[in-house]
């Protein structure tokens, strides 16, 4: 009597489907997350335009908001977060400036590392410590909203640890 096979999907178990799923989802988060740390919304002047979408004769215009990417637009926390931050004495000014120049840059380099699938463990152990430096930031200044949507991240980290032996489809074992 043989042994039956677990069921697989494109030859690939449960586990590996899950692994890839959680890997996909937490990659792009992170990289996301990171992008946007670099975003801004400014407000720009373009003419008014008429009924035939041509600019108004009159020379009118009118401010329209648009959503840009750069350096120059860098911000780890939105600034009411930082001015909260900056009050709490648990949370010496020495360790936030390194954390927020940091925080970006980490973001984009663990999301890429873990869509490529380089050294997949390492990368979510840093995921795993990135929350939860942010958790007890949050947890200073009473966010609580934002800590619970940070466990649940911290939560899908630890799943994707106990599954990083069913990894495929990486560029790194690991």
């Amino acid at each position: 009597m043989s042994t039956p096979t677990p069921a697989t999907v494109f030859g690939l178990s449960g586990h590996s489907l899950a692994f890839l799923s959680l890997r996909l989802w937490l990659g792009s988060r992170a990289l996301v997350t990171g992008l946007e740390k670099y975003s801004a919304k400014i407000t720009v002047q373009e003419p008014m335009l008429d009924a035939a979408g041509q600019p108004d004769m009159s020379g009118a215009m009118m401010d329209v908001e648009q959503k840009v990417y750069g350096l120059k637009y860098y911000h780890a926390l939105p600034d009411t977060l930082q001015t909260k931050f900056a009050g709490e004495p648990l949370l010496p000014g020495f360790l936030c400036t390194p954390f927020y120049a940091l925080l970006g840059p980490a973001l984009i380099l663990s999301g890429l590392m873990l869509l490529l699938g380089v050294a997949n463990r390492l990368t979510l152990f840093a995921m795993a410590i990135m929350y939860v430096a942010l958790t007890f930031g949050l947890m200073l200044i009473g966010q609580d909203g934002g800590v619970s949507w940070l466990a649940i991240h911290i939560g899908l980290v630890a799943f994707a640890l106990t599954l990083v032996d069913h990894n495929r489809f990486a560029l790194t074992r690991a």
